[in-house]
Formats: C-alpha cells, sequence, structure tokens
C-alpha cells in the first residue's frame, strides 16, 4: 500500500512555523514596518501564493476531473458496445489514451497532496498498489457483486466503494483490465476469459471486468470531482459540485468556510489555518515539494531498488513508472514556478529566490533539471518493472534525492529570512 513520507514531521513542524512566523523579523532588505502591515517579501509570498493555486493547483485539479468523467463515460459505452457485439480495438485504444491523460494529472499534482487529498484519505483511496490480483480474481467470481457493479443507475459506483476492497479500487485496478504488458488490451483478449495466472480455473470473462472497471471508474471520477470542489469551491463545474453533494463528501478545510484554495490564498486571514506567510511556503516546499521527492526517491523506486518489496511498483500493467515519477518531478517543477512550465513565472518561489538568493535558485535549478533530464533518459530505456535494479532506477533515486536536500535548504532558508 502507498505509505505516506514524514508526514506527521512535516504536520508539526507547519504547526510550529504557523505558530512563530508571525513574529519572524526579516532581513535587512525589509524596511522597519507597521504592525499588521506587510512586509516586501511577504508580499511577494502572498502574490506568488494566489498564481500558484491559479494557475497550477486549480487546472490541473480541473483536467483531471474533467478527464476521470470521460474515462468514466468511455467505460460505460464500452461496456455496452462489447454485449452489443460493436466492441472496436479503436474503442479500447481511447479509453486507454484517456487513462494515461487521467493518471499524467493525478501525477502532476502530487506536490500538492497536502490538503483534501490527503484530509479525506483520497491519495490512498485512488492510488494504491500493489494490486492484489488475488483478492480482484475473487471478487470477480462473486455474480451477485457482479450485478450489483453493473446497475450504474441503481447504485454501482456507492456500491463500489463498500464491495471492493482498497487495493482494487483507483487507478491500478483499471490498469490492469486496460493494460498488459505495456500494451493496450486487444478486443479479442476482452472478448474472452480472463488468462493471468491469479485468474486460473475462475472463468471470468472481460465483459465481467469492464463491468468491474466501468463501476471503479465512476468512484475515481467522484473522487476527482472531490478534490476539484475542495480546492476551486464555486469555480469548480456546476455538475460536479452537485455531484460531490449527492456523495455528501467533505470539501471544506475542518468544516469551516474556507475552500482549500482560499484557505492558502487567505493566510493570516480570520478563518484562515495558516497563520503565517512564511508558513504557506514550508507547506508548498516541504509538505508538498519534499514529500513528493522523498516518496519517489525512497518508496516509488527505493523498495524494488532495494529488494525491500520487489512487488512494490507503480504502473506495472501499463509499464509507465518512469512516467508517472517523471510527472511527480514535474508536479514540483510546476510549484516551484507558479505556472505549468518550465519557465518561473514573476510571482513564483523560483522567481523569489533568484531576487532574493540567486545562489541558492541557481542550485536549486541545476537539481530540478538533473531530475527531470535522469527520468526522461530512464523513460525512454527499460520499463521500471522489467529492470528495477537497474542504473536508471539508481541515478533517479540519487538525483532526486538531491533536489529534495535543496528544496529543505530553500525552506529553511525562506524562514529564517
Amino acid at each position: 500500500m502507498k505509505k505516506i513520507f514524514k508526514f506527521a514531521m512535516l504536520f508539526a513542524t507547519a504547526l510550529v512555523m504557523n505558530a512563530t512566523f508571525t513574529s519572524c523579523s526579516d532581513d535587512d532588505d525589509d524596511p522597519v514596518v507597521e504592525p499588521n502591515q506587510m512586509t516586501e517579501k511577504e508580499q511577494a509570498m502572498k502574490d506568488l501564493t494566489a498564481q500558484y493555486v491559479n494557475n497550477v493547483i486549480f487546472p490541473i485539479y480541473t483536467s483531471l476531473a474533467n478527464q476521470s468523467d470521460d474515462l468514466f463515460n468511455k467505460l460505460v459505452e464500452a461496456k455496452a458496445k462489447l454485449r452489443a457485439g460493436t466492441l472496436a480495438q479503436s474503442d479500447i485504444d481511447a479509453i486507454c489514451s484517456v487513462f494515461l491523460s487521467t493518471r499524467s494529472a493525478w501525477e502532476q499534482s502530487e506536490a500538492f497532496l497536502y490538503g483534501a487529498a490527503t484530509d479525506w484519505g483520497i491519495d490512498p483511496h485512488i492510488d494504491t498498489w500493489p494490486l492484489d490480483r488475488t483478492a480482484l480474481a475473487v471478487a470477480l467470481s462473486n455474480k451477485e457483486a457482479i450485478a450489483v457493479l453493473d446497475d450504474i443507475e441503481g447504485g454501482a459506483i456507492e456500491n463500489a466503494r463498500v464491495q471492493v476492497g482498497e487495493q482494487q479500487l483507483g487507478f491500478h485496478g483499471i490498469e490492469f483490465i486496460l493494460f498488459r504488458e505495456g500494451k493496450n488490451r486487444t478486443v479479442e483478449a476482452l472478448m474472452g476469459t480472463e488468462t493471468d495466472n491469479a485468474f486460473a480455473g475462475r472463468n471470468i470473462t472481460g465483459e465481467e471486468e469492464l463491468v468491474f472497471a466501468a463501476a471503479v471508474a465512476g468512484d475515481l471520477r467522484d473522487k476527482c470531482f472531490q478534490l476539484e470542489v475542495s480546492w476551486l469551491g464555486e469555480k469548480a463545474a456546476k455538475a460536479h459540485r452537485e455531484r460531490v453533494e449527492e456523495c455528501e463528501f467533505n470539501t471544506t478545510v475542518g468544516g469551516g468556510e474556507y475552500y482549500y484554495g482560499e484557505n492558502i490564498i487567505n493566510a493570516t486571514q480570520a478563518g484562515s489555518t495558516y497563520a503565517s506567510w512564511r508558513g504557506v511556503m514550508n507547506t508548498i516546499l516541504v509538505a508538498g515539494c519534499s514529500n513528493i521527492c522523498a516518496e519517489v526517491s525512497g518508496q516509488k523506486i527505493g523498495q524494488a531498488y532495494t529488494g525491500e518489496d520487489t512487488n512494490y511498483i507503480e504502473s506495472p500493467y501499463s509499464q509507465r513508472s518512469y512516467y508517472d515519477f517523471f510527472d511527480n518531478i514535474t508536479s514540483v517543477q510546476y510549484a516551484l514556478n507558479g505556472q505549468m512550465s518550465a519557465q518561473p513565472h514573476a510571482n513564483s518561489i523560483m522567481a523569489y529566490l533568484q531576487k532574493y538568493n540567486p545562489d541558492m535558485a541557481a542550485d536549486l535549478q541545476e537539481d530540478l533539471n538533473k531530475a527531470l533530464q535522469v527520468l526522461t533518459t530512464a523513460k525512454a530505456g527499460t520499463p521500471f518493472v522489467l529492470d528495477y535494479h537497474s542504473a536508471n532506477a539508481k541515478a533517479a533515486m540519487d538525483a532526486i534525492n538531491e533536489l529534495d536536500e535543496e528544496l529543505n535548504e530553500a525552506a529553511e532558508w525562506i524562514a529564517a529570512n
């Protein structure tokens, strides 16, 4: 199961920083200010936070919500087409393409898993691995359960949340249905019976697999809607807000008045959980960017590479592990740059460092570029699942660890200055 790295420590750190940074003095670059008046640096932090939330978090979660909805609808259509005998390979290929786009949007959100994704348990709910194929085979052998999951209008999605175990829910259960050995499933395979060893003797049909995939995709969509609404609030699509309300999902911080985007943008104001702008910077850099770097190097790559758990491999059926890792570090890049670009926005953490500590900014940029480059090389090589103890895996771990160290140094410097 996916584990959260350093979370307790990060939470405690954030509480301390939020409680203390309002009284911290800036260095000599900031003039003396009146009480309750922001310094130049605090104003810059406020501006870059709004830029980051509006132009990184909001569009990524909007894309994730829209694409997960498309994935769900396409799987429902595929189920009907298979039964009608009209399912074509082009249909399967289109579904696989949407799945990968949805997956990429999710992975590019992992530098801001703090907030709704963690508070509401959405991260483990939709992205736990390795898939328990034996348990999935047992579940798909239950004809009564399949009949329940087949009735989309009658509550199949809600029943999936109850009847399907967490290690079969989310992306990786769907991935198993759609991909094998790095390739899209074929129509011929889905028209027949499942051949995976874990399914031996159970006579599970492709139709039953699509029933499962459609219901689980509906649950995935609902949780992506919850993420979108939790951050965007009333800015989220009306249909998405209505579905979240129908599901009775939590969406506001601590049940209060603020959605997550409002909460961080309105730091230091009444109702926000952020007492200082330096506390916000710590959240973005440590609870967000550093946390995903530590997870990628220490767990996503490290567990298999070191032999601690050679089954702990993300996206093994599509063989897209390195793509997932690349998107994770791209998420860090976007958070630092304040926009979905390789170039920093004028209101961004990277621009802030370039102004106030150019040497640190240069070091951070160098480490970021190196991590993305080694992952680009890894993507072009042997898939991680086929060679998880490779030189590419070691290079990626080392580069991401260096980036992680620089992110923490940047957070510490901002805190003290």
